[in-house]
């Protein structure tokens, strides 16, 4: 039986974290810029947990 491959388009968003967590980058940074403000632009960066709902199917996804 061959291996299973990941979802490439998943693998480029979602990163997993050393205890297995899986992590996103925040939403709304990539045009637009200057209308948004400075506060809410540094709010959005960095990165956050996966959503509860979203879990099962991205690690079904990233193959893990």
């Amino acid at each position: 039986m061959p291996k299973m491959k990941s979802h490439r388009g998943i693998a480029k968003r979602i990163k997993v974290t050393g205890s297995g967590e899986l992590r996103r980058a925040q939403a709304g940074r990539g045009h637009l810029k200057l209308a948004k403000g400075r506060q809410r632009f540094r709010r959005l960066s960095g990165t956050v947990a996966l959503p509860s709902g979203d879990r099962r199917r991205a690690r079904r996804m990233l193959g893990i």
